[in-house]
């Protein structure tokens, strides 16, 4: 397939990047060269990223492949959600409202706080000792 037939959508989520691709297919899920189901083992995570599909009412239409780098599962299926619905928007442009509805289309801007000097991690002091 030529890389025009493909609509690309992009997801971010704490430091974790999902580069979304949608092609119509039978609904087939792809990460990381690996099917969904062996590369999120958590049924929970599994049904989160089928959640943009159920929303716009296209389950089964799309053939999805995610390249996720960066982060931890729970960051890249954040980052996955918000691929696979900018693109779906792109694909079918009735179902915007919807996604926007579900809380699916805003980019979670939470980021881990930084670490600051004389403390042991970004709030958290030192332990008091009174003696």
């Amino acid at each position: 397939m030529a890389g025009k037939d493909y609509i690309w959508g992009l997801g971010r989520r704490k430091t974790s990047v999902a580069r979304v691709r949608l092609a119509p297919g039978n609904g087939a899920i792809v990460v990381n060269d690996r099917p969904l189901d062996a590369y999120l083992p958590v049924e929970r995570l599994r049904g989160l990223v089928n959640k943009p599909f159920e929303v716009s009412e296209t389950k089964g239409r799309f053939d999805v492949f995610v390249n996720a780098t960066g982060g931890g599962i729970s960051g890249q299926v954040g980052a996955i959600i918000l691929g696979v619905s900018r693109a779906l928007i792109k694909a079918e442009p009735a179902s915007e409202a919807n996604l926007r509805r579900h809380g699916l289309l805003t980019r979670d801007s939470r980021m881990v706080e930084r670490k600051k000097y004389g403390r042991r991690k970004a709030r958290r002091g030192c332990q008091f000792s009174k003696r």
